[in-house]
């Protein structure tokens, strides 16, 4: 008993190959033990997560340039008061910067913007300094929509290729360039189902 006690227990490591005890196989077309994934198993689950990536990705950027146009839109709300008021006091809609009491078009800017005017009442935003190749150069238009014979309901503005609510007449030119997919969902022309 005390020699069993005393001599170290066998090491499977430590044994050569062919005393080594045989390996229990894992499937039955007769692999060797379960090590993990093969090289095959791998590639393929690199590949799904390829092609899901690949799948996602043309989004994104679209995404983060809609996000820039409907952030730099912001911009338009200095405009809106003078026009708003203008038509509330009046019932006519201001020819241009000058009749709205603001300054010149290229002086309101801001990274994405370089320049706003008003246009027979519509806010024209033209894109440029930093904005994103897509939309530089591209413009914007913001509409005032208005129940003609009832000033004292508050302006909607109809931005892009939108329509105006029902019983109001959006007024000024269109002149939006900006691709529909960069535009933000307010934006977007009414679909027909």
């Amino acid at each position: 008993m005390r020699e069993q006690l005393s001599r170290p227990m066998p090491n499977d490591l430590s044994r050569l190959p062919s005393e080594r005890p045989a390996l229990r196989s894992c499937d039955r077309a007769g692999r060797r033990g379960c090590r993990g994934f093969s090289l095959l198993e791998l590639m393929i689950v690199i590949a799904i997560i390829v092609i899901l990536a690949l799948i996602a990705l043309p989004g994104i950027p679209d995404k983060a340039i809609r996000d820039r146009v409907a952030e730099a839109v912001k911009l338009a709300d200095i405009v809106k008061p003078p026009v708003a008021t203008a038509w509330s006091t009046t019932g006519k809609l201001p020819f241009d910067n000058a009749a709205a009491g603001l300054p010149v078009a290229d002086k309101i800017v801001n990274d994405m913007v370089r320049s706003v005017a008003v246009e027979s009442g519509a806010i024209q935003i033209t894109f440029g300094n930093k904005a994103n190749v897509a939309v530089n150069g591209k413009v914007l238009t913001l509409r005032p929509g208005v129940v003609d014979d009832a000033r004292i309901v508050p302006i909607v503005w109809v931005c892009g290729n939108a329509e105006p609510p029902a019983k109001m007449t959006a007024h000024g030119v269109n002149r939006t360039t900006v691709p529909e997919r960069y535009l933000p969902l307010a934006c977007h022309a009414a679909r027909s189902p």
